[in-house]
Parts: C-alpha cells; structure tokens; sequence
C-alpha cells in the first residue's frame, strides 16, 4: 500500500483528505507542521507528501526546501487555498500545485499520477 503524509494544520482538511484518499486505497499519514514532517520522514518513508503552505511556524514553502535538501527525489504536492502561491517560483520546486477544494479530483488525479509514474 502506497503511503502519503498529509501535512496541514487544519483538522478539517485531515478528515477530508484521509477519508478520500484512504477510499481510493492508500495509507494516510498525518503532521500538523512542517516541523513534525521533517520529523517522521525519515521513519515514514512515504511515497508522497501533500504539504500546506500557510502554515504557524515553519511554512510549507520553507518545509519544501528542507524536504527537497534531506530527501531530493520525494515528490511533494503543494496545497493552498490561495491560487497566487502557484505563481510564486519557491513553488516549483514542489511536483505538483492543488488549490485546495472540496472537489477532490485535480488531488486525486495528481496523487495517482505521481506516484504511479
């Protein structure tokens, strides 16, 4: 089974993103900072990370960069509620960029397609 850390400090996001993912067959993880991400990689070894940018204390965009330097080929796809982020060039280091919705088919769809490449 393919693993996923979902890093968000919302609770809601939580509840959404690990009931849609587990129903399509994966292994959801969870950390509600982009400290305690950093954290559990190295134990976790997951197959993606879905990472929030606004975030309290480290944000996603610094999470990123730290997890693109320790783990250079772990895809990572961004999730915000602002669009503006995806034209930001910290951005592009990521794999992928998911405006957050609750229309889950562009996550989905790039999940599937990230890890199954």
């Amino acid at each position: 089974m393919k693993k996923i850390l979902l890093v968000d400090d919302e609770d809601s996001i939580h509840l959404l993103y690990r009931e849609e993912l587990e129903e399509e067959g994966y292994e959801v993880h969870s950390a509600m900072s982009g400290e305690e991400a950093l954290n559990i990689l190295g134990t976790l070894q997951p197959d993606l990370v879905i990472l929030d940018i606004n975030m309290p204390g480290m944000n996603g965009i610094d999470a990123l960069r730290k997890m693109k330097e320790t783990y250079p080929g772990m895809p990572v796809i961004l999730s915000s509620a602002y669009q503006e982020f995806k034209q930001d060039l910290s951005s592009w280091a990521s794999d992928d960029f998911i405006v957050k919705s609750s229309d889950m088919d562009d996550l989905k769809a790039a999940v599937k397609r990230i890890i199954f490449k």
